[in-house]
């Protein structure tokens, strides 16, 4: 097994984090301003018709999934747009060059997708105190989910750097598959509403885990089955690590 250079992954890994707290207010308030919206049309919009959902208040229940899909999306956001970036304006052969091999490429991206998503996590629970009433039903619980979310959206963000090879080709991927599948993952309603055909079509939406998951921390109620939800985040989690490190080591896409 080849050895980790710990040195060059703490360095990559400070760029990745000096960059986005660099422009904090496009990659943390940003977000948080979209979270504050959203709360306020579908409450002002459903609230008065809809007193609960799964038995949790309607307005946390929007609130929480709202913080979990922030996380997530900002996450994916973080190693994606960082990696594309390299690949544009051509400094991705300084992150190629050795000492950095793919294990500590994925390492250093990995890590800034994840403290972007708790940042931004912690900065949309914050803003949403005055509305959202807070319970923690698991606290170990949510911390792993926290993290392993943040993992996988950050790996999948390193996979989309990895296919775009323009900024079209990667607003395409976050357009017409990462926002979907977080809108329809149970965001802003229960699965349990859907039709039967429609909630085993949603087992297999990974979003829908991981925001079942996060609320399930906090309510103790979830839609799904929560075993089900940490087996698969584990099990992504290391699938896409074994993808990246195969592509990168190959150079697929960022190679001539």
């Amino acid at each position: 097994m080849e050895k980790i250079n710990w040195y060059g992954t703490y360095s990559l890994t400070l760029r990745e984090i000096k960059r986005f707290l660099r422009v904090y207010h496009q990659t943390i308030f940003t977000p948080v301003v979209s979270a504050l919206i959203f709360l306020a049309v579908f409450v002002l919009a459903i609230g008065n018709h809809k007193a609960s959902i799964s038995g949790i208040k309607f307005i946390d229940f929007m609130g929480y999934g709202l913080i979990a899909m922030s996380i997530v999306q900002n996450a994916f956001a973080n190693s994606s747009s960082s990696f594309i970036m390299s690949k544009m304006l051509g400094y991705i052969s300084d992150i190629l060059t050795p000492p950095f091999g793919s294990v500590e490429i994925i390492i250093a991206f990995t890590i800034g997708a994840v403290l972007r998503g708790v940042f931004v996590g912690i900065a949309v629970a914050i803003a949403l105190i005055p509305f959202v009433d807070y319970t923690l039903a698991h606290p170990f619980l949510l911390v792993f989910y926290v993290l392993a979310s943040c993992t996988l959206l950050g790996k999948l963000g390193l996979l989309s750097g990895l296919i775009s090879n323009s900024f079209d080709q990667h607003s395409a991927i976050t357009s017409y598959l990462i926002t979907p599948l977080s809108f329809l993952s149970g965001t802003f309603y229960s699965v349990q509403s859907l039709p039967p055909i429609f909630q085993q079509i949603n087992l297999l939406n990974p979003f829908f885990y991981i925001i079942d998951g996060f609320r399930y921390c906090l309510t103790d109620k979830a839609d799904g089955n929560i075993t089900g939800g940490i087996l698969f985040l584990m099990i992504s989690n290391g699938i896409m690590y074994f993808i990246l490190v195969k592509l990168i080591d190959k150079g697929w896409r960022i190679k001539s």
